[in-house]
């Protein structure tokens, strides 16, 4: 049984987006996040907007897993509009208790709504969808290679990103087994108090965590097994090169960036 969750999995495929440079992808992302979070002009927003759509086009992945690596999300964007709506001040639109709701409330929590949608959407079609794990820890670990002239360990940092990102998938499909198991067992953690739901909660995290001991455990033995030692030297199999593509696309972003820096 599968988690229906997409955190931490990619789709495979052959589009353009695939095909980029993880580290430009990394970086894009980051330059994308900021653009998102800072955008304020309705045409930057407009532009912002066409991108997003433009991206999800290229990458040929299915709008339904898109939304459904939004979903863990939900919640933060929701309260975000929450907040906007019932804070702003301007013309009263309803009033409920000391509550009001305005016409600019409304309007500010919509675009702070695209602005997270945006946000997410790309970092996550970036980071997630069209780059492997392992892809992301290669690009973080040559993006903070100048890091080791201040003895920063750029190389265990780097393995220990790639092994989370790697297990997340792993730990949210055990953790749908045994909430399955221990249903079928009688176990009532989704009803009553909170309290109530706490205690049942018992039941699932003792097993999930003996699991991931163990599943750890595991990992080391094979580590040693395979000789592995820190701070070795070590060479890789596929060696990334930027190619045109990987250019255009990080100039398009970043002129994207100053587009909505600047409000040209």
């Amino acid at each position: 049984m599968r988690s229906r969750s997409m955190l931490g999995r990619s789709v495979p495929g052959t589009s353009l987006i695939h095909r980029l440079d993880a580290r430009v992808k990394f970086l894009g992302a980051v330059l994308l996040m900021g653009a998102a979070l800072m955008v304020r002009d309705v045409r930057a927003l407009g532009v912002l907007a066409l991108w997003t759509v433009a991206v999800i086009i290229i990458s040929r992945i299915r709008v339904i897993l898109i939304l459904r690596s939004i979903r863990p999300l939900l919640f933060v964007i929701l309260f975000a509009v929450l907040v906007h709506v019932l804070t702003a001040e301007g013309r009263v639109l309803l009033q409920l208790g000391s509550f009001r709701i305005t016409e600019e409330g409304l309007i500010s929590g919509g675009l702070s709504a695209l602005r997270l949608a945006f946000m997410v959407i790309n970092t996550t079609i970036f980071l997630t969808l069209t780059t492997t794990p392992l892809d992301i820890a290669d690009a973080l670990e040559s993006l903070l290679s100048p890091l080791r002239f201040l003895k920063f360990p750029v190389h265990e940092f780097a393995m220990m990103m790639s092994i989370a990102l790697r297990f997340v998938p792993t730990l949210l499909d055990e953790s749908t087994k045994i909430m399955k198991a221990q249903s079928s067992r009688g176990a009532d953690y989704d009803t009553g108090g909170i309290l109530h739901r706490i205690r049942g909660l018992v039941s699932i995290l003792v097993p999930l965590f003996v699991s991931s001991f163990r599943r750890a455990d595991d990992l080391a033995i094979a580590m040693e097994a395979r000789c592995y030692q820190s701070g070795a030297s070590r060479t890789k199999l596929h060696i990334a090169k930027l190619c045109a593509r990987d250019i255009v696309f990080i100039i398009l972003v970043i002129a994207l960036f100053l587009m909505v820096l600047f409000g040209i």
